[in-house]
């Protein structure tokens, strides 16, 4: 058995995408990260933990809009139909794809069945998984909002945390203690306003460790302590290169299933017509495999699941024996056992890397034979470890590892924009109001506010993709804060109605707080 453990850390997100509309673009993200992560996710958690002979743990960050979507009613029921529609143009896939489109079908029924089973509440299986000690389970900033950028105003920070904590305990029935911030983006003085808030330990990427101040002894391989008493892990870089790059990480295998190839894109208009699909887009199906490097989309082979998997539980097995590698060496040279964090988005593994739960399935099955053993980032702490005192770095785990990603020509513009509605909404909160109608139009600004700072539609404007769609979120909360405030003041009703289906379509945080944006006294 390897001296040390591998603390496993995903994060599990979606920006807010609930719509009205049955068969939107936005409701498709959330459906498709369902079927192919989440739902994954939670059955290999459940059967390990069921099997004596493995000893799953894992640390898992779910953000509040996350949680607000699988807890959502409406959504819970359109999901089943989501799947049978997909279910009903598999059949016109062409003969190579046969294959690769009876295990798709396979999948779907099952995931349908499953989702019968628990009647689409995962929530109470993350909490079984959480109180058997299988999990630990994180918060994250409330709409998952890039805390760096909203520093001018520490009200906003405050808010994005308080309503977080809040919505997490309310859904998972039990205040959170860990917090995957945002982008793993950390500034001066951050970890006070986690420590006010009653948050402890956090991960950050490497050099957030690295550059600390003094130089942490044992570098990335243990945790430390803040100033102001947050631990802080770090991203271990050869635990999370292999699986995460796009060079050299496994998902590139050619075996392996084609993201950018599907089915949505190759079928007819009238084809998808038939089955209620208005526009072509791409749909979760996906029959081609990765194919040998540089193979253009059109060129790109049928998938064939038998390999795909057998490659899965040997870069699991390859994976093992590189941490055991890397413990033993760490060992010889520490007078602690060492840790390897290693943290990746939850949604890699499913919807960008299809084999990825069978491969996270293999870790916990194979670990024993190979010598390694998991941890969670609150099982670490509980140990009762000493820890070194430094100051974190500002960082980031975006591209450069600081803040350029967020704050660039693309998308710089709405930086201003938050720092002036966050102001005003500080400024509103300290004037009070005098009704209860205007308490509940003020909390409906706050859920505007949260909502327009969310880090993926500066994300959506950097990468270039749905552009936008992303500028269009961003201006229409921002609109509705505007008009929110103007009513308060003005004494004014909105127009009939407005109000309304505003609350309807963005109903989130039930109990958000519009006091968390209230200025306090300094200690």
């Amino acid at each position: 058995m390897a001296t040390g453990e591998l603390a496993l850390v995903l994060h599990a997100h979606l920006p807010y995408v609930r719509s009205s509309q049955p068969g939107s673009l936005e409701e498709d993200w959330f459906f498709q990260a369902l079927l192919e992560s989440y739902l994954p996710l939670l059955e290999l958690l459940e059967a390990a933990s069921e099997d004596p002979a493995q000893a799953p743990r894992l640390t898992l960050g779910l953000s509040p809009t996350l949680l607000s979507l699988l807890s959502a009613p409406d959504l819970q029921a359109r999901f089943p139909a989501w799947l049978d529609q997909r279910l009903a143009l598999l059949p016109l896939a062409l003969p190579p794809h046969l294959e690769a489109a009876e295990a798709l079908e396979a999948q779907l029924t099952h995931t349908r069945q499953q989702w019968q089973a628990c009647g689409g509440d995962l929530l109470a299986r993350f909490q079984r998984l959480w109180q058997l000690g299988v999990v630990d389970l994180l918060t994250c900033a409330a709409t998952h909002g890039y805390l760096p950028l909203l520093r001018a105003t520490p009200e906003a920070v405050r808010a994005q945390l308080l309503t977080a904590i809040r919505e997490h305990e309310r859904l998972l029935g039990a205040r959170p203690q860990g917090i995957w911030l945002p982008e793993c983006a950390y500034f001066e003085g951050l970890d006070q306003q986690l420590v006010a808030c009653g948050l402890r330990y956090a991960v950050l990427d490497a050099h957030g460790l690295l550059h600390a101040l003094p130089r942490p002894r044992y570098g990335v391989y243990a945790p430390i302590c803040s100033p102001a008493g947050v631990a802080f892990f770090a991203r271990d870089g050869a635990s999370t290169l292999p699986v995460w790059s796009a060079s050299e990480g496994y998902p590139g295998d050619g075996a392996y299933r084609e993201f950018h190839r599907d089915l949505g894109w190759d079928l007819s208009s009238e084809a998808l017509t038939a089955v209620g699909i208005e526009t072509p887009r791409p749909l979760g199906l996906k029959l081609h495999r990765v194919s040998a490097r540089g193979t253009p989309l059109e060129r790109k082979l049928p998938y064939l699941p038998g390999p795909a998997e057998q490659r899965a539980d040997e870069h699991a097995a390859t994976y093992l024996r590189g941490r055991a590698g890397e413990l033993d060496h760490l060992s010889s040279a520490m007078d602690r056992p060492p840790l390897l964090v290693a943290p990746f988005d939850a949604e890699l593994f499913g919807h960008w890397w299809y084999e990825g739960p069978r491969f996270l399935a293999q870790l916990f099955l194979q670990a024993a034979a190979l010598g390694i053993g998991f941890t969670t980032l609150r099982d670490v702490l509980r140990r009762g470890d000493g820890l070194q005192i430094c100051r974190p770095s500002p960082s980031s785990w975006g591209q450069g590892g600081y803040h350029h990603y967020w704050l660039n020509e693309s998308n710089a513009w709405v930086v201003p924009e938050w720092n002036r509605a966050s102001a005003a909404m500080v400024e509103r909160v300290n004037r009070g109001v005098g009704s209860a109608s205007q308490l509940q139009r003020l909390n409906q600004a706050g859920r505007e506010l949260l909502l327009a700072q969310s880090s993926d539609w500066s994300f959506i404007l950097r990468a270039g993709t749905t552009t936008e769609l992303a500028k269009e979120r961003i201006r229409t909360h921002l609109d509705r804060f505007w008009r929110l405030l103007a009513a308060i003041d003005s004494g004014n009703d909105p127009p009939g109605g407005w109000l309304a289906a505003v609350e309807r379509e963005d109903p989130l945080f039930p109990l958000i707080n519009a006091a968390d944006w209230a200025t306090r006294p300094p200690r």
